[in-house]
């Protein structure tokens, strides 16, 4: 299976900047693509951002397009999350998550149901 480990979460003031990692290892044959899902207290899960790892297509929430930017590193199997002008309502944990090529047919990049392996999480503060 894959393990993903997160990090770069904490303190950020609003306007300034702020880059996740997501390091992929253990079996990362057949991983098809990465996204990036954030949860605030009281709120579901929502989608903020996807890459494909083969041809490195991205898709984005509506509410961060412009701001964030999703990345890969294929030879570190990293993915990247940069957070540029982060809002209070970007304060949430943030988990990243891989899809293999079996995901469910019909889903989309925005469902979580896409993805088969989490992350345990990153916290991200916004202070103004």
């Amino acid at each position: 299976q894959v393990q993903l480990v997160e990090s770069g979460g904490g303190l950020v003031q609003a306007g300034g900047s702020l880059r996740l990692s997501c390091a992929a290892s253990g079996r990362t044959i057949g991983s098809y693509a990465m996204g990036w899902f954030r949860q605030a207290p009281g709120k579901e899960r929502e989608f903020v951002a996807a890459i494909r790892w083969g041809g490195g297509s991205t898709y984005y929430a509506d509410s961060v397009k412009g701001r964030f930017t999703i990345s890969r590193d294929n030879a570190k199997n990293t993915v990247y999350l940069q957070m540029d002008s982060p809002k209070a309502e970007d304060k949430a944990v943030y988990y990243c998550a891989a899809a293999n090529r079996a995901y469910p047919y019909g889903s989309q990049w925005y469902d979580s149901g896409r993805y088969n392996t989490w992350g345990q999480g990153t916290q991200v503060t916004v202070a103004s």
